[in-house]
Formats: structure tokens, C-alpha cells, sequence
């Protein structure tokens, strides 16, 4: 089948790749590169770097235009295969495909519409989220679904771990959505609107802890925005990005100190900091402009940290 791809960044590309082994790619449409780095060198998609990589022509237009629309119909794509493209696309531009658009979303849908599925389940402390395939709608992530396959979470995924698994999963899925849809034997399924929850792009400041939250809601953070814009505080004016770490599983009796108030350490789990409800270990740390470290090279450099109020 002639198939037109858009997608953008990493979790796209096992997609791409899977289309490109049993169907036509008449191209594939991606962000325009974007500046990257100190040198604000303009830096390609990871879905262009691998369309390139496979020799498949790649568009990147500003905005969908009449002109744009008229390549697009020129290329004579029956469907539109859609993994994470991260922009809108509306009704003229749907209407050139004959076989309509299919999706793929790293959630079960209904349930967390919208840019960042994967960073919501872990903040929310999912036991399972998944992978869904669903038709291309006018209206975000409502489209009707054509296969789901379902993941148990162990609660200690990363966004970055659970989007590498996702995005092999939703490759797989997706190859057999398109393969029942060549065949004329899909059988979408309509989605419950009044089960659908909806999550918004994450910000850069959405890391910053706030040592009165509860801990385990800290926890999830340290997980839910790795790599990126990673669960934050302050020590001495200067960022710091708490890498890893978790709920300390021994009591301790705080005795009333602030919470983000560092405690001490302990030689199995890491430093220890007070938090809402708890204590919260932390085993790797970067002070802003640092390298990353294990918690004993971080102290090696901060002798003072211990006893150190975070976040002030």
C-alpha cells in the first residue's frame, strides 16, 4: 500500500521503519529542523535522519498551504500513517487519502489524550498504560480504535525507558492495523467519551520539586520527566537535577525539621532528604552546569550538602 509517514521524534522511527519493510512510502513528513546545541546548528529530526538513511524523499513545510497540499495529493498516498508528528492536521489535508489516516498513541486511549501520554500515566502511578492505533479524527485522540495492546508497569519506569518499549510495541501494533486495513477487514472499535482524560505538553518548570508534596508524588517526578525537563530543586542558588532515587523504606522520625531539609545518607540507597510524608532517597544528582554523578562523587564535591535546605 502507498503510504505517507509523519512523525518526528525517536518513538516514531521503529514505525517508520516497519511500514518501510511491507509498503510503499511515497515520503515522509516531518518538524523543519530546529537549532540544537551551543552552536544553535540547525539538527534534523530523528524521523528525517532515518527516512534519509532508507532514501525516502522527506518533506518539512512551515505550514500546510495550498501548494503543500497540492505535493501532498501529487504523491498518490491511499493512507496517512501518523506517529507522533506533534502538529495538527486538519480536514483538507485528511481528505487526501483515500483509505483515511490511522494513528498511533502511547496510551489506552480513551484515556490520556493529548502530547505527553507516557509522562502522565507515571505521574498518575499507573499500573498499566499501552499502545493504541486509532483512525485519524478532526477532534484530538478520538478517533476510532483499531488495536490496543496493554503493558504492566513495574513502577520504576522512566518516560525515556517506557517510550523505547512503547515505541517498538506501537510499531508492531501498527503494522497489523495496516495490514488488516490493505485487506478491508479492520474493524474499528468507537471510543467512550465520558472515559476520556486529556494531558497537556509538559514545561520546563513543570520539575520543579516542591519538597511539601508528598513523597511518593516526588518519586514519580524523578521518573516521569527523564530525560527531559528532569525533576529539579535548588542548593546554593545553583539548579539541581535529582536523576534517580525513590521513597526511603525505613522510618525515620524527621522531628519536625522543613521538608527539603538534607538528613543524611545512607550507604545503600543514597541521600536522604526530607519530603511530604516521607523521606526520599536520591542516588544520582547534576549540579547545574556538572557533569552527572553517583550520590558519593556528588558529596565528594559538597561537603556541606548535608544539613543543606533544598529548593530555598
Amino acid at each position: 500500500m502507498r503510504i505517507l509517514f509523519a512523525g518526528s521524534p525517536e518513538f516514531a522511527v521503529p514505525s517508520l521503519v516497519s511500514l518501510h519493510e511491507d509498503h510503499q512510502i511515497t515520503a515522509v513528513l516531518t518538524n523543519p529542523d530546529k537549532p540544537a546545541g551551543r552552536g544553535k546548528q540547525p539538527e534534523a529530526t530523528p524521523v528525517k535522519t532515518q527516512a534519509l538513511a532508507l532514501g525516502l524523499p522527506v518533506l518539512q513545510p512551515q505550514s500546510f498551504d495550498p501548494p503543500v497540499l497540492g505535493r501532498v495529493g501529487a504523491l498518490g498516498a491511499e493512507l496517512l500513517v501518523v506517529v507522533a508528528f506533534g502538529r495538527i492536521l486538519k480536514k483538507d489535508f485528511l481528505d487526501l487519502f483515500p483509505r483515511g489516516g490511522v494513528n498511533v498513541h502511547a496510551s489506552l486511549l480513551p484515556k490520556y489524550r493529548g502530547p505527553s501520554p507516557i509522562t502522565a500515566a507515571i505521574l498518575s502511578g499507573e499500573r498499566e498504560t499501552g499502545v493504541t492505533v486509532q483512525k485519524l479524527a478532526v477532534k484530538m485522540d478520538a478517533g476510532d480504535i483499531l488495536g490496543v495492546r496493554i503493558l504492566k508497569l513495574t513502577g520504576r519506569e522512566t518516560t525515556g525507558s517506557l517510550s523505547d518499549t512503547l515505541a517498538g510495541t506501537g510499531a508492531e501494533l501498527l503494522a497489523a492495523a495496516v495490514k488488516e486495513i490493505e485487506r478491508g477487514r479492520s474493524n474499528p472499535l468507537r471510543q467512550d467519551e465520558e472515559e476520556a482524560t486529556y494531558c497537556r505538553l509538559v514545561s520546563k518548570q513543570d520539575g520543579r520539586i516542591d519538597w511539601t508534596a508528598d513523597v511518593q508524588i516526588i518519586e514519580r517526578m524523578i521518573r516521569a520527566y527523564d530525560p527531559w525537563p528532569r525533576a529539579y530543586s535548588f542548593y546554593n542558588g545553583s539548579r539541581l537535577n535529582l536523576l534517580s532515587g525513590g521513597v526511603y523504606p525505613v522510618s525515620i522520625d524527621a522531628g519536625g525539621k522543613k521538608q527539603g531539609l538534607v538528613l543524611a545518607t545512607d550507604n545503600r540507597y543514597g541521600i536522604l532528604v526530607n519530603a511530604g510524608g516521607g523521606v526520599l532517597y536520591v542516588s544520582g544528582l547534576q549540579l547545574q552546569a556538572k557533569k552527572p554523578l553517583d550520590w558519593r562523587s556528588f558529596l565528594n564535591g559538597q561537603k556541606d550538602f548535608i544539613g543543606a535546605q533544598l529548593g530555598e
